[in-house]
Formats: C-alpha cells, sequence, structure tokens
C-alpha cells in the first residue's frame, strides 16, 4: 500500500529528473523560414571544470579558448593566466601547464599577465597574448621569450582619452598583426610585423539616412553636441583562416537590419576588410530567423565567437541563446542546437568556441567550464557529403546525401545536395526534380538551361526538319495556288 502511495512521487521525481537531463532539439530552418526537427548533429562528450582539468584553483571569468593543433589555450582572466591543455584520444583535456607570466625582457618592466582575454597562434609557432589589464599585446616564442610588445597605436587617429585595452588577436602568415580593442569603433587596429600601426582594417560602414544629414545641416552647435554620433560598429570576436581572411562577428547592430541584410552580424573580411561572405542560403547567416520573448530570453542572435571547420563549414556561437549555428561555404544553414541552462549541452553564458578536427569546444564563463562536443553519424555524413561534392567526388557525394534522408527525410540541404550533384553528373532532370522539390529557384533555373540546351541538341535532327517545313509550307501553298492561278487565266 506504501508503494501505491509513493508512486505518483517517483513517476514525479523521475520526470523532473529527465527535464534536468535534457537539451535543446536539433534543428534547422526550411524555405519557409519555419523551424524544422532534426537528429543530433553534435553530442556531448565531456564537461570539464577545473577540477576535472587538476588545476588547483577554480577558474575565473574565463574569456576565450584558442586551438593550436591538439593544443588548447584557455585565457583564465580573472586569474591572470593561460591554462594550456591537450586533446587526448579520450575526448578529454590534460593540463599541459600554466603560463602567468613570460620571461624576463628589456621590452617590459612587469612580466606578469594581468586579466589576459585571448591567444593566439601563429602557423610558425609565435604566441600573441592580449594582455588586456596591462594595455599591450605580447609576443613570443614557444618558450615565451618576448620577441615584440605592441602597444597603444601613436597615431593622430586615434583617441589618447581612451584606454588601449586589447580583447582579441589574430595575425596572418606575413606576421601583421590585427587587433580588437575595447572603446575602438572603427574595426581592427592593424600592426606590421614590426609593430608599426598602419591604421584600422574592416570598419563597418555608416549608414547615415537623408533625414539625419538635413538635421545635421539646420542645428545648432548645441544641438549637434547632443546628437548621437555616428559610428561604426565594433566586432566581438574573429577567427583568421588559413587563406589569411578574418571571419568576424558582431554583437552590435540593429535588430530589425538583420531580415533585410542590412546589418552582417558574421562577416568574411578580405585583405581590404571587405566584408565577401557567400550568402547563397534561404536567409542571410543570421543565427535565430524569429525571436520573440521565451524564458526571459528576447531579440535575435548576438553571435559571441566563431570557429571554421577544414571542409569550410563555419560554425557561430549564440551567447543570447546559447546555441551554435554551422553554415556551408554558400551560406545554408546545415543545423543548429544547444540551449541557455544549466543542463549538459547548454550555456549560461557561452563566450568561445573552437574546434579540434570536428569536435567542438564551447567555453561558459558563468560556469567555468568547457564543454566538448562530438559529431554523431548523422552530423558526420553532413560533412562528408559536402567534403565529397567540393573535391569532385559527386556520386559518392549522392549516395551520402541519401544515408542522410534515411536519417531525416525533411533535411532540405539533402534534396538540393544530391540536385548538385545530379547536375554535375549531367543528370540534368533528376536535378531539377529536386530543387523543385525545395524551391530552390536559382539552382533549378541553372539545371534548366543545360537541361533545355541537351534536350535540343538530342532533338536537334527533328526539330530541323520540322522548322524547315514549317518554313516551306507557306512556300509550297503560294507555288500552288500561283499555278492555279497561271491555269486558270490561260
Amino acid at each position: 500500500m506504501n508503494k501505491i502511495k509513493f508512486l505518483p512521487f517517483v513517476i514525479l521525481f523521475s520526470l523532473f529528473c529527465a527535464s534536468l537531463s535534457a537539451k535543446a532539439d536539433a534543428y534547422t530552418y526550411n524555405f519557409w523560414d519555419e523551424i524544422e526537427k532534426s537528429p543530433d548533429a553534435y553530442r556531448v562528450s565531456h564537461v570539464l571544470y577545473a577540477s576535472d582539468l587538476g588545476l588547483d584553483k577554480a577558474l575565473k571569468n574565463p574569456s576565450s579558448l584558442f586551438a593550436d593543433g591538439n593544443t588548447i589555450y584557455l585565457t583564465d582572466t580573472d586569474n591572470n593566466r593561460i591554462v594550456v591543455m591537450e586533446y587526448t584520444e579520450k575526448k578529454t583535456l590534460e593540463i599541459v601547464k600554466v603560463i602567468d607570466r613570460v620571461n624576463d625582457s628589456p621590452f617590459l618592466e612587469d612580466t606578469r599577465l594581468q586579466s589576459p582575454q585571448d591567444v593566439f597562434v601563429s602557423r610558425d609557432g609565435y604566441i600573441y597574448i592580449a594582455d588586456t589589464q596591462n594595455g599591450r599585446v605580447i609576443k613570443t616564442d614557444k618558450d615565451l621569450n618576448v620577441i615584440l610588445v605592441i602597444k597603444e597605436p601613436v597615431d593622430k587617429t586615434y583617441e589618447k582619452d581612451k584606454a588601449f585595452l586589447p580583447v582579441k588577436v589574430v595575425a596572418d602568415a606575413s606576421g601583421r598583426v590585427y587587433i580588437l580593442s575595447k572603446n575602438v569603433t572603427k574595426g581592427f587596429l592593424k600592426y606590421e610585423a614590426d609593430g608599426t600601426f598602419q591604421g584600422y582594417y574592416g570598419a563597418t560602414k555608416v549608414i547615415v539616412t537623408a533625414a539625419q544629414r538635413f538635421w545635421k545641416k539646420i542645428a545648432t552647435e548645441a544641438q549637434k553636441a547632443r546628437m548621437i554620433s555616428f559610428v561604426p560598429t565594433e566586432y566581438s570576436n574573429c577567427y583568421m583562416d588559413r587563406e589569411g581572411f578574418i571571419y568576424a562577428v558582431t554583437k552590435n547592430f540593429d535588430e530589425w537590419d538583420l531580415l533585410s541584410g542590412k546589418a552582417a552580424p558574421i562577416r568574411r573580411l578580405n585583405a581590404l576588410g571587405d566584408d565577401i561572405l557567400i550568402q547563397n542560403g534561404y536567409e542571410y547567416s543570421i543565427g535565430e530567423l524569429k525571436w520573440g520573448n521565451a524564458g526571459g530570453i528576447s531579440g535575435p542572435s548576438r553571435m559571441s565567437d566563431i570557429t571554421l571547420l577544414d571542409n569550410e563549414v563555419y560554425i557561430a556561437l549564440d551567447e543570447n541563446r546559447g546555441r551554435l549555428f554551422a553554415f556551408d561555404n554558400q551560406g545554408y544553414l546545415l543545423f543548429a542546437f544547444g540551449g541557455k541552462g544549466n543542463v549538459k549541452g547548454n550555456f549560461r553564458s557561452a563566450v568561445s568556441l573552437e574546434h579540434v578536427g570536428k569536435d567542438l569546444f564551447v567555453l561558459d564563463s558563468s560556469s567555468a567550464s568547457v564543454t566538448v562536443f562530438t559529431p554523431t553519424e548523422y552530423g558526420n555524413l553532413i560533412f562528408t557529403a559536402e567534403e565529397q561534392f567540393s573535391v569532385g567526388e559527386y556520386d559518392a557525394s549522392a549516395e551520402t546525401w541519401e544515408k542522410v534522408l534515411k536519417l531525416n527525410g525533411n533535411y532540405d540541404l539533402a534534396y538540393i545536395g544530391l540536385g548538385k550533384s545530379y547536375l554535375r553528373q549531367k543528370k540534368y532532370k533528376e536535378a531539377m526534380d529536386n530543387f523543385k522539390l525545395k524551391r530552390d529557384k536559382r539552382d533549378y533555373s541553372k539545371a534548366f538551361k543545360y537541361y533545355r540546351k541537351e534536350w535540343i541538341e538530342r532533338n536537334f535532327t527533328w526539330l530541323a526538319a520540322v522548322i524547315i517545313i514549317i518554313i516551306l509550307i507557306p512556300v509550297i501553298v503560294g507555288w500552288v495556288r500561283r499555278i492555279k492561278w497561271e491555269i486558270s487565266t490561260l
């Protein structure tokens, strides 16, 4: 009897525990901008805290991750240190060393780090540290011998009343350094390899309306002083790819400019600082397409970081809802997953994202943890299909997309991927059928153009005969009529 009494409580407790272990469903968007649920592309492998890593004290306001091969650098900002770890075959992290200072150098009075916020390691092994509170970026060799110290620009374009607080740093193959600094709203600060300041890079173009220009012309000096300054948007994070292009994300924009494309929260910057990100997807690469107010969270995605896999899939981290959005190199959303919360796979304050191979690492500054994600069979199939297509293995790509459809029959990109594979195989009718099914007008038009050309070439003989007959019929009819007329007039 007692067991029966407690049964409802046991059921409720089980449901509660199940809700704690639940995670946000994976999904993508279809042509109509409706959410399509999908199988998980990634699963949680580990959630690691300071104790799991063998650190002597808890992480305190950690701010960024950087991967150099299998070596992971974690900036433990409020503990004034950088934790260096190795990613093992067991899909976990092991401590290699802790950096809290660089070696003695005539370039530095104080070699201790103060609130570092970022680390970057170049291909030739140089380490760049954004030593934020000390107002400097330090370049060292692998043994932490100081090579160069970069401080605030000595330039008339730089506002002297603003503290130089570097928070992000990357460097290209030539040693040019790009720095994001707090309070700087002109894009990246660009330095040559010798530390010479070269100006600003990637600044957002300012758009001022005609009305704003008009009022600024007729306003008094006092009114002008009270007007809001038109300043470019500052970036929140960046990632440099193998070709030297910078993927940059920003959280500062007018949310109603997102769907029109005026605001670009994800950008790929070329050597001139122009955005060259390809946007061929259903919608712009902005993360969440619809936003409301659920669970106290409102507004669009606010990207805090971005990383690029070797297969040119870029993944952006949404700090607002704790989600990850993966896009292919054409701008199509492959999948999204994650969420806000305290359960595995969700985050309270997701601030940094990195990868080793296809495994992902997300740093949560509030919970002071690193979550390791590994791809599922479904995720690996999507990546494989994309990679096969990119190297010209169109038959294999089509076969892989067929496997994806067996796991998720509603996956738009599988049909589009099949269409592209068929198009490359010159199976134009099959390509058209797949593109039409998922309303891919651009690729359908391309396939139709080739199909029409092929059809004309295949049927040219009888088409030519029909055309000749059509041309000759009026001539013959006219000739017959003329003969009849000549006979009748004899």
